[in-house]
């Protein structure tokens, strides 16, 4: 009994989608070489993976070179007098911009190390350099990165220091006025300021006919002037000229 026809529809299951893929592209690949070498053919396959992986085969030296003779032999045999469409003109487009996406991909997949048993002894030696130089670069920018977080540091430690001389400057201005706010207080309390004693009404008594009176001249008087100045000489050390 032979076997039935497969119907072709999307694999499901994720597990046997990934082993049919990988099973039917050897296959694929192994037919397309065959095809090139049976025939002496010129073949070029190009397969991406539901991931974006890229796969390829292309029996002559450069796959760029295939694209290139498939791109002249599809608009190479166009009348010269009639204009190529905007359809053909944007396919042509694809195909270029497809073609640079392919090298930047092996590019960047050789950068990561990964793709590098295609390449030959040349190429991986230009690679090393490649990656030597990039990584030069990349310690040489970070080190000028550093250098100019310490200069911001050091410039940020100077304004500081300049703030904290002035706050310190500021605060010995205002220490060295406390013991003069504290003595002239001190002085302020310690003075007692005495008022003379109130005068007897004997002093306003109205002049009378006392013949031993002498004008200007009171004995009550002078005695209380004497000590009055002499109550001013202890507290200021002056004594007014006409108490002398």
């Amino acid at each position: 009994m032979g076997r039935g026809r497969v119907e072709l529809k999307r694999i499901e299951n994720k597990i046997n989608r990934q082993v049919t893929f990988a099973k039917r592209r050897n296959g694929l690949l192994k037919k397309a070489y065959e095809l090139s070498v049976l025939c002496e053919a010129e073949v070029a396959l190009i397969i991406f993976s539901n991931r974006g992986k890229l796969y390829e085969f292309c029996s002559s030296s450069s796959m760029m070179k295939t694209i290139e003779k498939y791109q002249k032999c599809s608009y190479g045999a166009l009348d010269p007098n009639q204009p190529i469409n905007e359809t053909q003109s944007s396919y042509q487009e694809y195909l270029r911009l497809k073609a640079r996406v392919e090298i930047l991909q092996q590019s960047q997949r050789n950068l990561l190390g990964e793709d590098l048993a295609p390449l030959t002894t040349k190429e991986l030696e230009q690679l090393e350099h490649q990656l030597e130089a990039s990584l030069k670069q990349i310690r040489s920018t970070r080190t000028q990165c550093i250098l100019d977080q310490v200069a911001d540091l050091q410039s940020k430690e100077q304004m500081l220091t300049e703030a904290n001389k002035a706050l310190r400057k500021k605060l010995e201005e205002a220490w060295a006025q406390v013991p003069l706010r504290l003595a002239w207080e001190a002085g302020g309390q310690n003075v007692q300021y005495s008022r003379p004693p109130p005068q007897s009404e004997g002093f306003f008594q109205p002049l009378g006919g006392n013949s031993t009176l002498q004008i200007g001249y009171n004995p009550v008087v002078s005695e209380e002037m004497t000590t009055m100045g002499q109550h001013l000489q202890n507290v200021s050390g002056y004594i007014p000229e006409w108490m002398l």
